[in-house]
């Protein structure tokens, strides 16, 4: 396979124009990186393809030639996802960013990979619709159907994989495949939509999405709740979703978070375990599960629970939500974030949580846990300084005790953000024998390993 060498760069050129390669130092090192605390690596050259055919021709050349392809979006994943390890072509697909088609009837709609989600709930306002994954970065919807990204809307509405109802996708031999049709079901075949998402770029580049949408509520209600502890907080999760109250979103956040948003978001929270959450509805029937939800809470020993109705007092709310990550990366200069993300078995969180904070005490780690509790979804986030050794030994160590608890229990090493390169080494204990099933069906169809080699599977 081709390694940091850029003779194949003029050949390149045969098959797509020049001013859509770059081996400029500049886009080199911005397509090195994620968000997360992997290590950089530079790419030989970054292509902008603006078709699937043009993917088509750079696959299979990239194929031939034995030279590995990594697709990029908005570089927002956290465990190495669409870093080159291997060298090769960075494949930027941001100028692929049409929405095609607007089925509203249908509420579906026809996307490029590039579009990112909030270009895509602008466009959709004006028909009363809205896409509902939300994993708080503005991130493309291609990168969000590689990794299978969630976020806080997914205790009602489903994951990524849940809204996705066709994909085109160049294979590794430039081949090009659609993996589903416009119907609600299909009874027909493998599920090739669940296969390709989630994949990471290992098994082709998805050039096209058709995506499940949805009617903006008539009423969308936001709270905020706080409790003495974090086993009140968790505890109350699982009476309020075992109530039937039909919540969109249900967020813990600790107290150690919230001292952070304070500084960052410019609120005045007060520091203490909270769940942030939304309910979405009609009228009178959210009136019924706001008061519902007062009663259960109140049984919880909830502190005080708060209500915003209007947009701006949501919003808010939200951002103040959305930017915990940001929040501890603008306030640790010079530091990497690590973010842990487990899931479990809504029986094991409250246990998981307070194991993790255990952890964290234990190490001398300033770890903030959060997370999308109402389905088992939490994140403990730690700015480790990557210039220190023993830093970055106690954040490992502190992030194999996560995972492993999961895995003891029944719950999964990754979430929401996926394998990557962070958590390549848990897989075998995770999947067991179905591991080698995974292996036998990247073989068959990356033979030459040139799909973003490196990521879920080592080597």
């Amino acid at each position: 396979m081709a390694s940091k060498t850029a003779g194949y760069i003029e050949e390149l050129k045969s098959i797509i124009s020049e001013d859509q390669i770059s081996v400029n130092e500049t886009i080199l090192e911005q397509h090195s990186k994620d968000e997360g605390y992997s290590p950089p690596s530079l790419p030989d050259a970054v292509v902008f393809p603006h078709s699937a055919e043009e993917v088509s021709r750079i696959t299979a050349f990239a194929n031939e030639n034995k030279i590995p392809i990594v697709p990029f979006g908005l570089g927002t994943s956290l465990e190495g996802h669409a870093i080159p390890y291997h060298g090769g072509i960075s494949l930027d697909l941001s100028r692929m960013n049409k929405i095609l088609e607007v089925m509203d009837k249908d509420f579906l709609v026809k996307v490029q990979p590039g579009v990112t989600r909030n270009q895509l709930n602008k466009e959709l306002k004006k028909y009363g619709l809205f896409f509902s994954v939300d994993p708080g970065a503005d991130a493309t919807l291609g990168g969000m159907a590689a990794t299978n990204a969630s976020g806080t809307t997914s205790v009602k509405y489903g994951i990524m994989r849940d809204q996705i109802r066709d994909l085109e996708v160049v294979l590794a031999n430039g081949g090009v495949i659609h993996t589903g049709t416009l119907a609600a079901k299909s009874s027909s075949g493998y599920s090739l939509n669940g296969l390709i998402t989630g994949s990471e770029g290992t098994l082709g580049v998805i050039t096209e999405l058709t995506l499940k949408v949805y009617g903006i509520p008539e009423t969308i209600v936001a709270g905020r709740a706080t409790f003495p502890s974090v086993e009140n907080a968790v505890d109350a999760v699982g009476k309020i979703m075992s109530a039937g109250v039909p919540m969109a979103r249900i967020e813990f956040v600790d107290a150690r978070s919230i001292r952070q948003v304070n500084k960052y978001s410019e609120v005045d929270y007060e520091e203490l375990p909270t769940l942030f959450l939304e309910f979405h509805g009609n009228q009178a029937g959210l009136a019924q599960d706001v008061e519902f939800t007062k009663e259960i809470v109140a049984e919880l020993g909830c502190k005080d629970i708060q209500f915003e109705t209007d947009t701006k007092g949501r919003n808010k709310l939200w951002e103040a939500r959305h930017n915990l990550a940001y929040s501890f990366i603008h306030g640790f200069p010079g530091k990497k974030l690590m973010g842990t993300d487990v899931c479990l078995p809504l029986s094991e969180l409250t246990g998981a949580i307070l194991d993790a904070r255990k952890g964290a005490d234990e190490l001398g780690l300033d770890g903030a846990i959060q997370g999308h509790v109402g389905d088992g979804n939490f994140h403990v986030l730690l700015m480790v300084d990557m210039k220190e050794k023993d830093s970055i030994r106690k954040a490992e160590e502190f992030n194999e005790r996560i995972v492993n608890y999961a895995l003891e229990r029944g719950g999964t090493c990754t979430g929401e953000h996926g394998v990557g390169r962070g958590k390549i080494k848990y897989q075998l204990k995770e999947h067991g024998s179905a591991y080698e099933v995974m292996k036998a069906i990247k073989q068959a169809l990356d033979p030459n390993g040139i799909m973003n080699p490196g990521k879920i599977f080592s080597g």
